[in-house]
């Protein structure tokens, strides 16, 4: 079988992207994991799959991690989506509209930068004291389409990312599924430093959207940071959270706004 892809990356975070709107893709764990292999496939944090629709949106989303595992939302994976689902569309569009586990993403495209609406974040949890690895951290929480534990540090250079990551990913406060562990500085400008160990690639990657999201809106609940509030990922690109609070101590109209890139194209057979 024989697979057209593009490979892509939003800030660092690379994706596997196809067009399956036919069906004709069986993706299977065992077919993804090797598509995003680095050293016998492609290689990927995930991979992503344009759908029909199911509602009034012009397209489905599905994401899967490298392990072959589907993922309810990816920030920076659903701005490739956008850019690569627009050039399906006969006439190219400013914004296009696309479904998700997570719910419904409109995207706004402008050159190589793509800005995402996020929805409604979700499950706000504040000021956890956990043990992780050997010594106890302060944890928050929030759910931007996917699960995210934060935690800010004097010096973020400074952690173990894998050691400290992986014990927070599997904490039992977030089981059975866990969730994605993002340690964050800020720096004296007001801008953040983001490293995140992501659930599902098990490693630390370049940047992750939803977790950019979640650290930049618990620092506004924090701090009282205004809005939009600037994260730099490790891959080096800043990427921007815009939002709105609600009377009630919520957040609404949470946009984020960075990079997705088109790397390059083939074919592989599998």
């Amino acid at each position: 079988m024989d697979i057209q892809f593009a490979k892509m990356n939003g800030a660092g975070n690379d994706f596997v992207v196809i067009d399956n709107r036919t069906g004709e893709f069986s993706l299977e764990r065992e077919t993804i994991e090797r598509l995003c292999d680095r050293h016998r496939g492609i290689g990927a944090d995930g991979l992503l799959a344009v759908e029909p629709a199911e509602g009034a949106a012009d397209f489905r989303m599905r994401y899967y991690n490298s392990d072959g595992g589907e993922a309810e939302m990816c920030g920076n994976g659903a701005r490739c989506f956008a850019r690569f689902a627009a050039r399906l569309m006969d006439i190219p569009p400013h914004a296009l509209s696309f479904e998700t586990q997570a719910g419904p993403i409109t995207a706004v495209l402008s050159g190589d930068s793509v800005t995402l609406d996020m929805g409604i974040p979700q499950d706000h949890r504040t000021g956890q004291a956990l043990r992780l690895a050997d010594r106890e951290m302060t944890v928050h929480f929030l759910n931007t389409g996917v699960p995210h534990a934060v935690v800010f540090l004097e010096n973020v250079e400074e952690i173990d990312i894998r050691s400290y990551g992986a014990s927070l990913r599997y904490h039992e406060a977030f089981s059975p599924k866990g969730t994605n562990a993002n340690f964050a500085q800020v720096m004296e400008d007001g801008t953040l430093v983001l490293r995140t160990y992501e659930r599902g690639v098990e490693d630390e990657t370049l940047a992750c959207g939803t977790g950019v999201c979640a650290t930049a809106l618990l620092h506004a609940l924090e701090t009282e940071a205004s809005s939009p509030v600037l994260v730099k990922v490790r891959g080096g690109d800043t990427l921007s959270v815009s939002f709105e609070k609600t009377e009630s101590g919520g957040f609404q109209k949470v946009r984020l706004t960075g990079p997705a890139d088109f790397v390059f194209e083939g074919t592989i057979s599998l």
